[in-house]
């Protein structure tokens, strides 16, 4: 069973971040530069929260705020579901159907050490599933 420090050895553990005091205006420009859907919100080391553009469009435009003067903090979600490195792919996609997300940090020993999204998710059990799918051909006509 494919685990979640198996997928992060593939795609890597690089993390991006933004300080919950910041604007959100420098979150925006950062998930756009880095074309993600979410950061996590770090104080120090220590993961606070996870802001995401969803939250910038209902928190930020629908309620019409300024993105330069609002701090990330003020539309964050501050209780911030986490995986460890041996959790399972099918758990993490549980998760995230379950609770409706599609980001989830990665947190070995209290430490960030990946985020995994639910693309990265689907795109591990496709492959996982296309090598069972080979071996079951090679073993039926074999």
């Amino acid at each position: 069973m494919l685990q979640v420090k198996h997928l992060l050895a593939e795609k890597g553990s690089e993390v991006y971040s933004v300080g919950p005091d910041e604007p959100v205006l420098n979150a925006i420009r950062t998930m756009a530069d880095r074309y993600i859907g979410a950061l996590l919100v770090m104080r120090g080391d220590e993961l606070v929260g996870i802001v995401s553009e969803r939250d910038y469009a209902r928190k930020v435009i629908l309620k019409g705020r300024h993105s330069d003067d609002t701090p990330v903090s003020d539309i964050m979600s501050p209780n911030v579901l986490t995986v460890g490195p041996e959790d399972t792919i099918d758990t993490c996609m549980r998760l995230c159907t379950d609770r409706r997300v599609r980001h989830l940090p990665v947190v070995d020993h209290r430490k960030v050490v990946g985020v995994v999204s639910i693309g990265d998710l689907v795109k591990a059990l496709i492959s996982e599933q296309s090598t069972q799918i080979e071996q079951l051909q090679r073993y039926i006509a074999g």
